[in-house]
């Protein structure tokens, strides 16, 4: 009974302060006070959502695709004698999220994946104004994309530091699921800096347990102080539905997609030139290296960025300008942000002993169709570069990548894609850039591209 006395009063006491914290005035929301409070003093969501909300935006894409297309319709004579119909285009609508990032300028944040191939883009606004938007740029690498309204009375969302955020905090995520309007879900960072889960080529996923579903892609997902620290992307669903495990593109990783996207209409990356992997404690062993985390270095490209800068196979890359490299995964991300021509500053690992080295990006081989060559001209509006370490196809496959294909050129109407890996002209490999200049140069009839698209490989052939 002595003891129940101290235990009872403890507990008294715990209650009433719990009581008084609930009774007090509604107030702005602080670290401090993380929630505000309604007229009966109820714990509440709806004054900072109501703040919010309205930069969340609705976006609606128009698209059309071609019907799947005879294989005959490609020999002239099947075409003729049989009558055959030119592929038909058939009409396509999507929906995803967007968040408004500046009112004054009216750019708009979403995903690459959701405006991919739009004829025409809509946003809706929470208002239900429906206002046409400009594609500025995208980037499927970090399935980041940027389009631009023109309308008064916006609301724009600020942007948070992603890279404060630490498992537990608490974050709301605002989209459109499923074509419902304007939903808001809630719950915690449940994971930080996932990847590995072949989703876009640069991973630096914020993992949450907030529901994301069909149609919350490119929606904002905000902490309780109302900024903005991720665009909601994925989710692994292998029901088909959501299961509480969600990613979204930290926002200072679409920070610095932006700024390039509104200077290039692109993001411009430099390349180190360097293959690597992750550090483990039994490579630390053979290699000598007493360290927790980092990259080691494999391989170094002849003539590259980290070739100049004196970057050797064995070096453990420990960080990037000040910032620790987790595995390799995270410093392809790192690097995969940073622009062409940008010096960068890497620590390193070299028996035993710590070093500064400098290094500046630089573009791979590259090079645009000319139209001049009867080869090269049938491949007008593609431009091409060497398969390089960063390519996941890199050790795979051997070839020349399409880096980009302007849609109205000779080589769209082709079928040639962006990220297609040429392999062969004619049957014959090609390594690299020169090589297809060399192979094209000698074709004065038909050409037939070995393609590797993805996991498939196809066969192209031109006259």
């Amino acid at each position: 009974m002595a003891e129940f006395v101290p235990r009872l009063r403890q507990t008294l006491a715990a209650i009433l302060i719990f009581s008084m914290s609930f009774s007090a005035p509604v107030m702005p929301q602080t670290a401090d006070q993380p929630l505000y409070l309604n007229d009966d003093g109820l714990p509440t969501l709806a004054p900072l959502l109501a703040e919010v909300t309205p930069a969340v935006v609705n976006i609606s894409v128009e698209s059309s695709r071609a019907v799947e297309m005879n294989p005959l319709y490609n020999d002239p004579f099947f075409r003729r004698f049989f009558d055959m119909q030119p592929p038909q285009r058939r009409q396509q609508l999507s929906a995803g999220s967007g968040v408004i990032i500046n009112a004054q300028e009216g750019y708009v944040l979403t995903n690459h994946h959701v405006v991919e191939n739009g004829d025409r883009i809509v946003v809706t606004l929470k208002d239900g104004r429906q206002l046409d938007a400009e594609l500025v740029g995208s980037d499927p690498g970090t399935d980041i994309a940027l389009v631009k309204i023109a309308a008064d009375g916006l609301t724009a969302l600020s942007l948070g530091d992603s890279d404060r955020l630490q498992v537990g905090d608490y974050v709301l995520a605002i989209g459109n699921p499923f074509g419902l309007g304007q939903t808001v879900t809630s719950g915690i960072v449940s994971a930080l800096g996932r990847s590995g889960l072949n989703i876009e080529g640069y991973e630096d996923f914020i993992q949450t347990d907030a529901s994301i579903n069909p149609g919350n892609s490119g929606g904002a997902l905000i902490t309780l102080d109302g900024r903005l620290v991720g665009i909601n992307t994925a989710i692994i669903a292998p029901s088909g539905g959501n299961v509480g495990i969600g990613f979204a593109v930290p926002a200072n990783m679409a920070e610095a997609v932006v700024e390039q996207l509104i200077e290039f209409g692109e993001v411009q990356r430099g390349l180190l030139g360097v293959t690597i992997q992750d550090f483990t404690p039994d490579l630390g062993a053979a290699l000598g290296i007493d360290s927790g985390a980092g990259a080691v270095v494999t391989r170094v490209q002849p003539d590259s960025a980290a070739d100049v800068a004196g970057l050797q196979p064995g070096d453990l890359i420990v960080s990037i300008d000040g910032r620790a490299i987790a595995g390799s995964a995270d410093m392809r991300s790192q690097i995969g942000l940073k622009r062409l021509g940008r010096s960068i500053e890497i620590e390193i690992i070299r028996d035993g002993k710590t070093l500064t080295l400098e290094a500046t990006l630089r573009r791979g081989a590259e090079v645009a169709a000319r139209e001049g060559d009867l080869g090269l001209g049938r491949l007008s509006g593609a431009e091409f570069r060497d398969l390089d370490p960063d390519d996941p196809l890199y050790g795979e496959v051997a070839g020349v990548v399409i880096m980009r294909v302007d849609p109205e050129s000779r080589a769209a109407r082709s079928g040639l894609e962006a990220g297609d890996v040429i392999l062969a002209v004619n049957r014959v490999p090609v390594t690299s850039v020169a090589e297809l200049h060399e192979q094209l140069d000698k074709i004065d009839s038909a050409l037939a591209l070995t393609i590797q698209r993805g996991t498939a490989r196809i066969f192209l052939l031109m006259r």
